[in-house]
């Protein structure tokens, strides 16, 4: 059987993504061989490509998929061959039907998540994870600006704050968008709305008290106005930059914003532990046990078309979590 990847020979757009016939070696010690079943696409495998985040060239891309282990290397001792694994993270190199990896980075299946929701939640899931009870822990009453609410994380974490006590005002592009995250926890959607005015509207649904914390993955286009949104000694999460990195500024500002804080942090330091990594995947499978999070699938594509997956997220034309199915 001839197993694929995509490959990357430098960076670019949605056309260098390369779709090539592989051979894989044996496990080295400390990895093992998973074949997988489903892959996730995720907003960061665009900075990847883009060379936003610099990664050496050649390369595979993508960080997050679920399969089955077939073989083990030299001192794995926790993970066995046939076992259904997922993982969130360990050097790019997802888009693949079969691969090696740190065996350290899997994480065993509950018989109850299924490949598809598993790749679909781990690096998402884990994200709403450590934003939600690690960053900034979300305690009942608590108000939460929420930003691309309709996005992957976006419906992970609405529905996991409204669930912890939290109100939740999201953000998104289009009414069909809006109707989805109020489906899924957000007390409050704003459709729309030019940064200028977020301020100003987000106090409207606070009594012009303002946010207790901001979580935002947007970047550059939000990022003053989301500061704007927060209430003194209010909390601001910068975790992504899908319009753009933002801009350097005076540290002063935020004291004279009400004493802010801010963080930008990035899952891979939260779980850089694997006793870490098994608490929080713990948790988040409790959660889709118990009903507090559903998990929504908005697109899949094969593997060999990953470039249109690319496309529909970098152009917003997407909701919930996208998917690769391995050919």
């Amino acid at each position: 059987m001839t197993d694929f990847a995509v490959r990357m020979h430098r960076t670019g757009g949605p056309e260098v993504l390369q779709y090539e016939a592989v051979e894989l070696c044996d496990p080295a010690a400390g990895e093992a061989r998973v074949r997988q079943h489903a892959i996730g696409v995720n907003f960061i495998d665009i900075y990847y490509r883009s060379g936003l985040y610099p990664m050496p060239l050649p390369g595979g891309l993508g960080l997050e998929a679920a399969g089955v282990v077939e073989a083990v290397g030299e001192g794995v001792t926790d993970i066995a061959p046939g076992d259904r694994v997922a993982y969130a993270g360990g050097p790019p190199g997802a888009y693949a039907s079969v691969r090696n990896l740190p065996a350290d980075r899997l994480v065993r299946l509950p018989d109850a998540i299924d490949f598809d929701t598993a790749a679909a939640l781990m690096l998402k899931g884990l994200t709403a994870q450590y934003l939600l009870r690690r960053t900034c822990r979300i305690e009942p009453g608590d108000s939460v600006l929420l930003h691309a609410a309709a996005g992957g994380v976006g419906l992970i974490a609405s529905q996991w704050a409204q669930a912890l006590g939290a109100t939740v005002i999201g953000t998104v592009s289009t009414p069909a968008k809006a109707e989805l995250a109020r489906a899924h926890g957000c007390a409050h959607v704003l459709t729309d709305v030019a940064p200028a005015d977020l301020p100003a509207q987000v106090r409207a649904l606070t009594g012009g008290k303002g946010v207790r914390v901001v979580y935002d993955g947007i970047g550059r286009d939000t990022f003053m106005a989301s500061l704007d949104c927060l209430a003194p000694l209010g909390m601001m999460v910068s975790f992504g930059n899908a319009s753009g990195p933002v801009a350097a500024f005076e540290p002063a500002m935020l004291a004279q914003k009400g004493s802010l804080f801010l963080t930008r942090p990035t899952l891979f330091h939260y779980v850089a532990q694997r006793a870490d990594l098994l608490a929080a995947a713990d948790e988040v499978f409790a959660r889709v046990a118990d009903g507090t999070v559903r998990v929504a699938i908005g697109q899949r594509h094969t593997l060999k078309d990953c470039a249109r997956a690319h496309e529909a997220l970098a152009a917003r034309r997407t909701t919930g979590s996208l998917l690769l199915a391995p050919e």
